[in-house]
């Protein structure tokens, strides 16, 4: 099955679903009008259903989809999504098969993001249609533990003939055409589409991401999701990571009993709990800085980006991040 023609994509290339309010309608709406797979990141179910719907008005006739993260999934995400005709989601960090059913009993297209192959033979059983395998090099939150081309080969035996979808390290169209070269199915592109004027990430973070020489591996912002994820250092990386990443055993002990806090209740309860956090305490959330936040955040939340920010030069349109990512391709 060729993901392009089952969702009628020009290009082989898919927007990561950046969570939190970072991938709303605009971005989404941009990256699909391009010729992508415009993807609206996780948010409310009333958000997620109004997101998408945005988008798709935005974006007549174009297919669109939405990011689901499993540990705080409600069966309100999946009704959101199916409600708003998404052609599309992807599931994250976790497996949850009767959402599973209920996406493929509505006609909508199923991709799984994995990190190894026995997680991509756990997805198919499920159900899924497609596998996306993510490597170690990718930014925001990490189930890959090592590099995407690594992995690739492994995860393209365990899925076969599903279609699998290559994320993490994907900047420029060489990234692009190296993937498919290597037989994968399309790319999953994050960093590139957080640097974008339709993204609503926050312009400091966004300048601080832009060509940054260093990210870290860590799992220092994991208030109510401790796992690990890739960030640009920060004055909170600074003040508690040690140089690989690592935080105090006493840190991840009170992140680890902290529970789900609903990450994605809303935007606006982020919004308050980033207001409130300090570096000298190490209680920080998974929520990233968004636009107009105030400036001080960007030294208490995650800013997250994968490894390839360096080659990432300038903030432009989605439309130009698409026209480029995918020139002679």
């Amino acid at each position: 099955m060729d993901v392009r023609d089952r969702l009628g994509l020009e290009h082989p290339l898919m927007q990561a679903a950046l969570g939190g309010g970072l991938a709303t309608a605009a971005l989404a709406s941009a990256v699909s009008r391009a010729g992508g797979l415009g993807m609206v990141g996780m948010l409310s179910p009333h958000g997620l259903a109004r997101e998408i719907t945005r988008a798709k008005e935005l974006a007549p006739g174009r297919p669109l989809g939405a990011g689901l993260l499993v540990p705080f999934l409600q069966r309100a995400h999946v009704q959101a999504c199916i409600a708003a005709k998404a052609d599309a989601v992807v599931l994250f960090y976790g497996f949850a098969p009767r959402a599973v059913r209920e996406f493929r009993g509505a006609g909508t297209f199923v991709l799984h993001q994995v990190g190894n192959a026995q997680q991509a033979r756990r997805a198919l059983a499920d159900g899924a249609d497609a596998i996306i395998v993510q490597g170690r090099e990718a930014g925001g939150h990490l189930l890959g533990r090592r590099g995407a081309h690594a992995l690739l080969p492994e995860v393209l035996d365990a899925a076969s003939p599903k279609p699998v979808l290559l994320a993490g390290g994907i900047a420029e169209a060489a990234d692009v055409r190296t993937a498919m070269a290597a037989s994968a199915s399309g790319v999953v592109v994050g960093t590139r589409f957080l640097l974008t004027t339709e993204c609503r990430a926050h312009r400091g973070y966004k300048a601080r991401v832009l060509g940054a020489q260093r990210t870290v591996e860590t799992e220092l912002f994991g208030l109510g999701w401790p796992a690990p994820h890739r960030v640009v250092p920060n004055a909170a990386t600074d003040r508690w990571c040690n140089r690989a990443g690592g935080i105090p055993s006493w840190v991840r002990a009170l992140q680890r009993a902290s529970g789900a806090l609903g990450l994605v209740a809303s935007v606006n309860s982020a919004a308050v709990l980033s207001r409130v956090q300090r570096i000298a305490i190490p209680l920080f959330g998974p929520s990233a800085a968004l636009e107009g936040a105030d400036e001080r955040v960007l030294d208490v939340t995650p800013l997250y980006a994968g490894e390839c920010a360096s080659r990432v030069r300038a903030v432009v349109s989605a439309d130009d991040a698409v026209r480029d990512l995918t020139r002679a391709v």
